[in-house]
């Protein structure tokens, strides 16, 4: 049994916000906002967050959206990299998670269940007899109170009641986004419960960083010398399997076009890449390097930091040509990527996998980072 414990750690440099509670106090020094609409009669409002390079990503309050995110490409350019909409209204009626937080438990659980202290938790079913990102009303899709709005960063504030979408426990969430003068997307997770239950939080952005069309061509490096197989519903078959002779190997640089269509097994199964990577780890809790993404045609650079012990990668493979997003475009198969750390998919049911488990004594503490700079 691997008794790890990563989700309880606050990680290198856990972000701490301090200062004044609520964002009235904080006006003096507040990002641009805009009404962005109402969602059963609660207001969400966008807020602009910049650092002093131009660095700028735009969040709602409505599931932590993060709408826009511009970053630093080739002589000087700054190009908005996230895949979603122009307004609220996109994301209230179809959405593939677009940019979002996602909870009270990122990926997937296998039939929607588990068992704590001896009892059987029935979950939300949408994902065919799975569980998946939280259940039907999972973080994505509520509005989450602003606690604290600056130039760089906005403090988010959720509290999911016992029983939603099945979970068990008051979970009481804050999410802290900052944009660092490291052109750095920046998010720090906490949580408290009040009664025993499984927490597992994530961001879902889906990156393109080549403007419009297949991320095919960027290339990839994951820190990670095993991964969890899945089964045909994509649920962890609980082996941790190496990387090495396989597709997944990303342990040097390849571009994600390159075995994307290959025959393995796995490949068929996810319709190309929708796998968790075991992250190389000496201490767990701590910030990792688990990816760089390079994308030569503008000059972009990705590196993903995480405290977290797994990373899912996944190369948009359910994008039908459906979706109509921002600028017009029709959003198809390999339009986007996600690097989204978390632990691992249906770890309640997987003894052997990092824990998720959360106790009231405890405080869930999670950060990931994405850093952007350009290639010369």
């Amino acid at each position: 049994m691997i008794h790890w414990t990563g989700v309880l750690s606050a990680g290198a440099g856990a972000l701490l916000i301090a200062g004044c509670a609520s964002f009235n106090c904080c006006k003096m020094n507040s990002p641009t906002s805009k009404p962005f609409g109402t969602v059963d009669g609660q207001a969400v409002t966008l807020y602009t967050l910049r650092n002093a390079k131009g660095m700028e990503a735009q969040i709602c309050n409505y599931g932590g959206i993060v709408t826009s995110l511009k970053v630093p490409g080739k002589n000087g350019n700054f190009d908005d990299v996230v895949l979603g909409y122009e307004n609220l209204e996109g994301y209230l009626k179809s959405t593939p998670y677009f940019g979002c937080i996602v909870g009270r438990y990122g990926n997937r659980i296998a039939n929607a269940k588990f068992t704590l202290n001896g009892k059987e938790h029935t979950l939300a079913r949408n994902n065919d007899q799975n569980s998946l990102h939280g259940g039907v009303k999972g973080f994505d899709k509520v509005v989450w109170k602003v606690v604290k709005a600056t130039d760089n960063s906005l403090e988010l504030q959720y509290t999911s009641k016992d029983g939603e979408e099945g979970f068990p426990g008051n979970l009481n969430v804050t999410a802290t986004y900052t944009v660092t003068d490291d052109n750095s997307l920046r998010i720090d997770y906490t949580a408290t419960t009040d009664a025993d239950t499984h927490c597992n939080l994530t961001h879902h952005s889906y990156f393109n960083f080549a403007g419009k069309g297949d991320i095919l061509n960027h290339s990839v490096t994951i820190n990670a010398d095993k991964f969890t197989p899945v089964d045909a519903t994509l649920i962890p078959t609980g082996e941790l399997r190496p990387v090495k002779g396989t597709p997944l190997d990303f342990t040097t640089p390849h571009t994600i076009g390159e075995r994307i269509g290959d025959s393995d097994e796995q490949l068929k199964l996810g319709k190309g890449y929708d796998h968790n990577w075991v992250l190389n780890k000496n201490t767990p809790g701590t910030l990792t390097l688990a990816a760089t993404v390079t994308e030569p045609s503008n000059g972009h650079v990705m590196e993903v930091w995480t405290t977290e012990p797994g990373v899912q990668f996944y190369t948009g493979n359910f994008l039908d040509g459906t979706i109509t997003g921002k600028g017009g475009w029709t959003y198809q198969a390999r339009n986007g990527f996600c690097f989204e750390p978390q632990h691992f998919p249906d770890s309640p049911n997987h003894v052997d996998f990092p824990s998720t488990l959360l106790l009231p004594e405890q405080t869930f503490r999670s950060t990931t980072i994405y850093k952007f700079s350009a290639l010369s």
